[in-house]
């Protein structure tokens, strides 16, 4: 609705309402759930603020429940857009966190104000693809025109609508903002996002409307920041969300693989009204433009957080020349000190200032080590974005740089000459030695999805190729495996596990079959064979000879540090690597596939990798949205293997990334469909493959 908006909100609301529309949520009671008298019953709103996260109000999540039942925990219904033709998906969401923590234990009386912030964060409880708002960085929201949008139901049936209104001021000391009168806030609109016309940014949380007339209240995203921390050493939920947020955009600001706007593209096209100092022309010297905010946003989210919020005022007091606003709550992340860096004093360029905090950041002391050249990267960035300042500024910012590095590693090394490190005794995360499974499985070239199958046990390094048979068969399915396998992989297991640890899986196959969802397959207790024990593939018996520089890159990448290249893609699109490229790279070098084994360019890349000796390889189930960007699972990957600085750890790490999936972990949903190939010299496969069926 824009009746009585100007044509520039007008403009901006129809920019604006196709990407709100598909991040915002119907929540209501989770199929077959309690509370309601069905699944479709409306409690309220939310939207998706980062993958597997949705934002809302508590008071939404607590519709129903009884006053001693507690909030964090409770399972609730998550309706939302699955596509760009109005089809909608249902999804179980679990209630993380509230805001404030005394809801669980004090909730007010039915129909009575719940305390601010009145917030609820939901942990979507399966991998889907959705889109996502985009989060102001804005300590403060401005108070101009906005769109508000929930969950209606004008038409008799549950619809996702906006509306428009102006922002009227703040209550709550800043945590809620009062909308204006325009329009009517109905009841399943509350935890629907509000929308900032000018900048394209969600500012606020629907909370409340007035018991006479239009207008109400909204609590304002930057509540979010209350979030109790991770405690010593651990990052918050704060830091984890805020993360997969700006990556998420970056990845979607960079991949050229969609045809949909994305919030930065709109965020270029809004004109801003004449006198507003954040709008005007992005792309003069004083400002930062929609595509490099997000760029920058992302080479921040790559770094690890800040060791204190502390650190975040003191590099935004410096790059901005005077002491920040210390009123909204404290900065947790480097995302946070940007949003305190515009309206600079004495008129300075907002552009100086961010570049001169993007350059203290990427000097800065952080909370663990940063994946390699995250800094740098950062600086390069920085550097790029200072070819339109004059030249005195640009070598401010490079003298800052190298006073920078001084400085840190002057800390460096007073911290070394304070702490007397003990030898450090590492614990093993490597594989078992002993037996494990063996699991084989071959195509009929003539028939499709038609396999023979064995399964054995691989006795190890203690006796080299030696295997003994529990089982085999011919002609079954891939849907029939995991039945039929079922039985066999049992006792398999049975034999080569012990009290102390579970054996290892190891599915040896051609590279066609390196997608088979073995570690998806519930065979004992319902629960995923890849959560309960490593899954590794192997390449078909036969099929790979023992080379001198084979046994040379094992040794090399057992030993590490781990360097991750990608295989078969540069930037999201399809590549073929050359051979002589493949060979040319460094021993201790991880080839990373993200598209389909069973297809080019992959299985081209597959063959080589095998043939020059590589005998750690990643591969990937490719998700079911072939336009959803492969970056997330390149950047997890790379910090996985940087992580991991041994490959002996790649395994055992892999099956806790599948554990935490499992457990619902939306900061583990990128490595779904990841898979390991894990060539042991010592442990040869025998060269002989069962005789094929009847003809």
């Amino acid at each position: 609705m824009t009746d009585g908006r100007t044509g520039g909100s007008g403009r901006a609301f129809e920019l604006l309402e196709p990407l709100v529309l598909a991040a915002t949520v119907r929540v209501h009671a989770p199929p077959g759930g309690y509370g309601s008298t069905g699944p479709g019953t409306t409690w309220g709103s939310g939207f998706f603020i980062a993958p597997g996260w949705v934002l809302t109000c508590a008071h939404v999540v607590g519709e129903g429940g009884g006053a001693t039942m507690r909030i964090t925990g409770r399972e609730v219904g998550i309706t939302f857009s699955s596509g760009g033709n109005g089809a909608t998906g249902t999804v179980v969401g679990r209630v993380e966190r509230v805001l404030p923590e005394r809801l669980d234990e004090r909730r007010p009386a039915r129909g009575a104000l719940w305390d601010l912030p009145d917030l609820a964060l939901v942990k979507v409880l399966a991998p889907v693809s959705h889109a996502c708002v985009w989060l102001t960085d804005r300590s403060r929201p401005r108070f101009d025109e906005v769109a508000y949008f929930g969950c209606t139901e004008d038409l008799g049936t549950p619809e996702i609508t906006g509306r428009t209104t102006r922002l009227r001021g703040s209550a709550g000391n800043g945590a809620a903002i009062r909308l204006g009168d325009d329009d009517e806030i109905e009841p399943g609109m509350s935890g629907g996002p509000v929308v900032d016309l000018v900048r394209g940014e969600v500012v606020g949380v629907v909370k409340a409307r007035r018991h006479t007339g239009g207008g109400g209240l909204a609590v304002s995203v930057v509540q979010l920041r209350t979030l109790p921390s991770g405690g010593h050493g651990q990052s918050g939920l704060y830091h984890r969300v805020v993360q997969a947020h700006d990556l998420h955009h970056y990845d979607e600001h960079l991949s050229d693989l969609g045809t949909r706007r994305t919030w930065t593209d709109v965020q270029d096209e809004l004109a801003a009204p004449d006198g507003d100092p954040y709008g005007g022309t992005y792309g003069g010297r004083g400002r930062l433009a929609p595509g490099e905010r997000t760029t920058l946003f992302g080479l921040l989210a790559e770094l690890p957080p800040p060791g204190s919020s502390e650190d975040v005022r003191a590099l935004v007091e410096a790059a901005r020349g005077e002491e920040p606003d210390p009123h909204p709550p404290a900065p947790l992340s480097w995302r946070d000190g940007v949003g305190m860096l515009y309206d600079p004093p004495g008129g300075a360029g907002e552009v100086m200032g961010m570049l001169r905090y993007a350059t203290d950041v990427s000097v800065a002391d952080y909370r663990e080590a940063p994946a390699p050249g995250a800094d740098e990267e950062l600086w390069d960035w920085t550097r790029a974005a200072a070819g339109r300042l004059w030249r005195p500024q640009r070598r401010e910012l490079g003298e800052r740089r190298e006073q920078g590095l001084v400085a840190r590693e002057g800390r460096i090394n007073a911290l070394a000459r304070r702490v007397v490190r003990g030898p450090a005794a590492r614990p093993s995360a490597g594989l078992p030695t002993g037996a494990s499974a063996l699991l084989e499985l071959w195509a009929h070239a003539w028939e499709q999805d038609v396999y023979d199958w064995r399964v054995s046990v691989l006795a190890g390094p203690a006796h080299p190729g030696r295997l003994t048979p529990v089982d085999s068969g011919v002609r079954a399915s891939m849907r029939e495996l995991p039945e039929v396998l079922r039985a066999p992989l049992a006792e398999a297991f049975r034999r080569t596990d012990t009290d102390e640890v579970t054996g290892v899986l190891e599915v040896a196959v051609d590279p066609e079959l390196f997608g088979t969802a073995v570690d998806d397959w519930r065979l004992v207790g319902g629960v995923p064979v890849g959560v309960q024990r490593p899954v590794v593939f192997r390449w078909a018996a036969g099929s790979r000879a023992a080379t001198p520089e084979a046994a040379a890159r094992w040794a090399r990448v057992l030993a590490g540090p781990l360097l991750a290249e990608r295989g078969d893609c540069v930037r999201g699109r399809p590549r073929s690597p050359s051979p002589q490229w493949l060979a040319g790279l460094p021993d201790h070098t991880v080839p990373v596939h993200c598209r389909a084994a069973e297809r080019e360019p992959t299985l081209g890349s597959l063959h080589a990798v095998r043939d020059l000796g590589y005998g750690v390889v990643v591969i990937r189930r490719p998700p079911a949205d072939p336009g959803a960007p492969c970056a997330p699972f390149h950047r997890g990957q790379r910090e996985e293997l940087a992580d991991a600085d041994r490959g002996e750890a790649l395994p055992r790490r892999l099956q806790a990334l599948r554990g935490r999936m499992y457990g619902a972990d939306p900061d583990a949903y990128w490595a779904a469909g990841s898979g390991l190939v894990w060539e042991d010299p010592a442990r040869p496969l025998p060269d002989d493959e069962p005789l094929q069926g009847d003809l």
